[in-house]
């Protein structure tokens, strides 16, 4: 991994548990055991790396979640379910419950930034397109109602997922994700 990568992925973590504003250029320094002519090198400023924070975060997630899952072989039911279990995964493995990272640079950086505003957006788009798909397959598979609205199925699929991510963080207990996800898989037919 290159010096470059070392201290995104760094100050990926610190942004992940503090968020963007609160995580000084001193924190990133300290934890990746580099001086500010490191940082000043690679970065033209705290900005700069939080927009390359978000272009691998962003990147890791197209290809976990977007290209393993949804651009598998596989059927739809199946990668949806792989989607919800992806999602459980990712938040039962962290001993704190820190919460979605796209999603809490979705909630910190959108009224203050537009380039965050729109990279985070594109994302949840291709999420929210993939998850349409399935659902459109489900649908011509006959595994769920013609009259599914698709779209706003997919939207709200998403926003379950993340609003159950939003409340497992505030009380800080996977349960509420784990509810959430059998309410999905229960109302769309996924078991």
């Amino acid at each position: 991994m290159s010096k470059k990568q070392e201290i995104i992925t760094v100050s990926r973590g610190i942004i992940h548990s503090k968020g963007y504003q609160a995580t000084s250029i001193n924190d990133i320094l300290q934890a990746a055991s580099i001086g500010k002519g490191q940082f000043y090198h690679y970065f033209s400023s705290k900005y700069d790396l939080g927009l390359a924070v978000v272009e691998d975060l962003v990147h890791d997630l197209d290809s976990q979640l977007i290209n393993e899952i949804f651009h598998s072989k596989e059927e739809a039911k199946t990668r949806l379910n792989k989607m919800l279990d992806w999602n459980l995964t990712f938040h039962t493995e962290t001993k704190s419950k820190p919460g979605c990272p796209v999603g809490n640079l979705a909630i910190e950086m959108s009224e203050h930034d537009e380039a965050f505003r729109v990279r985070i957006q594109e994302f949840f788009d291709r999420w929210i397109s993939e998850v349409e798909a399935a659902l459109a397959e489900m649908v011509e598979q006959n595994q769920l109602d013609p009259e599914t609205d698709r779209k706003k199925s997919a939207e709200a699929i998403v926003a379950m997922i993340q609003g159950g991510i939003l409340l497992m963080k505030n009380q800080q207990d996977i349960k509420l994700l784990i509810h959430v996800i059998e309410m999905i898989r229960k109302q769309y037919n996924l078991l």
